[in-house]
């Protein structure tokens, strides 16, 4: 039995997230049906993160395992030749048969984006969340920083019930513009539901001038969900890397021509 990693991009606007859904179009069940094309087997294809409806990625990365033959360089083209056109393969590789895409994984990267200006872009209206009035990036910088380290991040969850420890650990997190795009990329070792898009409604409004930087720092302390900013669409959310250790992988070009 082999196990295929695949990165995957997509655009999320048309699905009702990345998991398995009755009756509702998903990522995931795209790529199962997908898989059960090439290989002629049903197997099940496991992600590494849940985005929400509407969330898109260009790192997303899953696995499933197979006894087919197919030369693990050629995985991504034959993927491509059956998914629909709002997914795509970007590369694979063959993994241990311990890589489990989800557990495997050291941390994970998603970038939350923002068209700030009056007037509204065609181009970015499905890709961006529009704020209209002028932000204060340098306060939305200063607020970034309080992020960093390992913090009970409740205060930004969604469902907080549905969790027994919410303390996750930020590697990194920078707020930059080059306007009128303004972006949020946050490195952690895993997030809450909703986590990113909570952060991100607050720093819209400390950027609003309707809270301050060390609001951060007090929200991180309480706890409180009611207390931090709104929930950001979806649509301006997305998933660009996954990382693993590389002890974890045996790459593609070492197993190439291996399969049973």
């Amino acid at each position: 039995m082999r196990t295929i990693a695949v990165v995957i991009e997509y655009d999320g606007t048309d699905f009702a997230g990345f998991q398995v859904q009755r009756g509702k179009r998903t990522v995931q069940a795209e790529l199962c049906r997908a898989v059960q094309k090439i290989t002629k087997q049903s197997v099940p294809v496991i992600g590494a993160s849940r985005t929400d409806a509407g969330a898109h990625a260009t790192g997303q990365v899953v696995h499933f395992r197979t006894l087919c033959r197919i030369p693990v360089e050629r995985v991504p083209a034959a993927l491509n030749s059956v998914l629909p056109r709002d997914i795509a393969a970007r590369y694979a590789w063959e993994a241990d048969e311990t890589f489990h895409a989800r557990y495997s994984a050291r941390s994970r990267v998603y970038r939350y984006t923002i068209w700030n200006h009056p007037v509204r872009s065609a181009l970015m209206e499905r890709y961006a969340y529009r704020v209209s009035q002028p932000l204060d990036v340098e306060a939305m910088q200063q607020a970034v920083r309080y992020l960093v380290g390992k913090h009970d991040f409740a205060a930004f969850a969604s469902e907080v019930g549905r969790y027994r420890n919410t303390v996750r650990e930020v590697y990194s997190a920078q707020l930059q513009a080059r306007l009128p795009l303004v972006w949020l990329r946050i490195e952690a070792n895993g997030f809450l539901q909703g986590m990113v898009r909570a952060i991100m409604g607050t720093l819209i409004e400390i950027g609003l001038g309707k809270r301050a930087p060390e609001t951060v720092e007090q929200l991180l302390q309480s706890g409180v969900r009611g207390d931090a900013g709104f929930n950001v669409p979806a649509h301006g959310l997305c998933l660009v890397r996954v990382n693993y250790d590389e002890s974890t992988i045996l790459r593609s070009e070492q197993q190439a021509g291996k399969g049973l």
